[in-house]
């Protein structure tokens, strides 16, 4: 999950930044201060969200009241946040948010319209694939999990899809897989699981992604913004184009627009690909709550490999 928070932090400074301007003057490594004028490493909602998501998991079973009450204590107390102060929270969460506030049940407080489609579940899933995708769970389950997260915010098929896909392309690097082939696992998984059912109708948004040519796409044509799919191809774009950690997350940030997000989806699964080892230790060193952030993932990881058969 380094590569996620690392590629969260890379794009903060300059989201909202247009691709014309990017090409000008690339990011090529940390930067501060830009858009929200933050020091360099200081990270997103994105990260804060997927490190409660973290602290939840660290804990047996699955607890939906304890996921939102740990997104709770970020919302209104900035728990998990880089410097005590919470921003760039996407509307869609805000509302979720507001709804656990007044007592709605957690899998029913995101929206469900298909205006609802935001990024901000997907952003924060990916520890649900190391959960439920390292050891034995069936496949079945790990997408089962990947929908009830992201329900808390988004429960809208097409944002529940797009997180199970990021899961099951999590889940093929996790099993040692090469890109490429963890892409065709995706496709072949996402197109049994999601080929029928309520997801049926929604195949149809996911056609370039189940393609298996999303690698051949003209960069033209792959889009940045905060939607579900724009970021889910523009993630799969830049992992498959690119051979290294670095080059996936730069190619990701320079993308412009929501670029902290889409980087952020693009080295969680670039971190799985090519391992902490490949993530530059400098980005990882100026990441703001460094060793604190160390402490809870060692934590996962050790709940993880003691508990999951």
């Amino acid at each position: 999950m380094w590569g996620a928070i690392v590629g969260d932090a890379l794009g903060v400074p300059v989201e909202f930044s247009w691709r014309k301007d990017l090409k000008r003057d690339p990011v090529t490594d940390m930067r501060g201060y830009g858009t929200y004028n933050l020091p360099p490493g200081s990270w997103s909602d994105d990260s804060s969200m997927l490190l409660c998501t973290v602290e939840a998991l660290c804990e047996p079973g699955y607890d939906a009241q304890r996921l939102a009450e740990l997104y709770l204590e970020w919302y209104q107390d900035a728990r998990w946040t880089p410097h005590g102060v919470v921003f760039d929270i996407g509307s869609t969460t805000r509302r979720a948010m507001q709804r656990v506030l007044e007592g709605v049940e957690p899998e029913k407080a995101g929206d469900a319209g298909a205006w609802d489609n935001g990024n901000g579940s997907l952003m924060r899933i990916l520890p649900v694939a190391l959960r439920w995708g390292w050891g034995a769970a069936p496949v079945d389950e790990m997408l089962a999990m990947a929908h009830r997260v992201s329900s808390v915010t988004h429960r809208h098929p097409r944002s529940l899809m797009a997180c199970g896909l990021y899961c099951l392309m999590a889940r093929g690097l996790l099993r040692g897989m090469a890109p490429a082939e963890a892409y065709r696992y995706m496709i072949e998984e996402g197109e049994r699981y999601y080929g029928r059912g309520p997801f049926q109708r929604e195949v149809v948004h996911f056609a370039r992604v189940l393609s298996g040519e999303i690698a051949a796409a003209a960069e033209e044509t792959i889009e940045s913004s905060g939607y579900v799919l724009h970021t889910m191809e523009a993630s799969l774009w830049a992992l498959l184009t690119t051979g290294s950690f670095e080059e996936a997350v730069l190619k990701a940030v320079n993308l412009g627009r929501d670029t902290d997000t889409t980087a952020s989806v693009t080295g969680g699964l670039a971190g799985l690909a090519y391992g902490r080892e490949a993530i530059p230790e400098r980005w990882i060193d100026a990441l703001a709550r460094r060793d604190e952030i160390e402490a809870l993932l060692e934590s996962f990881v050790t709940f993880v490999l003691k508990n999951v058969k």
